[in-house]
């Protein structure tokens, strides 16, 4: 049931966004991001993820001001852990840099996306022609 009222409470979220939410997402979405697919106001579990990209299983906050407060840091950091401990980076990016500085942002994101990518893709297979040792095969 809790998981429901998350999910609505997201679908609620999606239209009034922040302008620095908006400026960031008018350049993330339809995978305009070099190629990457990303989600806003997604859901997992009790949290609710500004711009989340499933490939990468990358969270991206977008934090103005009220984040600045002792207590609503140590909410973030809560959040920011229990995400980790389900195989998901979150990254935080201040308001004012998304307004200010959304190209070095959108290249930060994408470097994140490519440094995620690589970590779970597969060993390269072996080079053309080439077979496996017989030690590899247990001959």
């Amino acid at each position: 049931m809790e998981e429901r009222g998350t999910y609505a409470q997201a679908k609620s979220l999606r239209r009034p966004m922040s302008p620095p939410e908006a400026r960031l997402w008018n350049r993330v979405r339809g995978k305009r991001l070099h190629g990457h697919k990303f989600r806003r106001q997604h859901p997992i579990g009790p949290c609710i993820l500004d711009f989340y990209c499933p490939a990468a299983r990358l969270a991206v906050e977008i934090d103005g001001r009220c984040h600045e407060d002792p207590e609503r840091l140590a909410r973030d950091r809560r959040r920011t852990m229990w995400l980790a401990a389900r195989g998901v980076r979150v990254i935080r990016v201040a308001a004012v840099y998304v307004r200010d500085e959304l190209d070095g942002v959108l290249a930060f994101i994408v470097r994140v996306v490519r440094e995620r990518l690589q970590a779970s893709a597969p060993p390269p297979p072996p080079p053309f022609g080439r077979s496996p040792s017989p030690s590899a095969t247990g001959r």
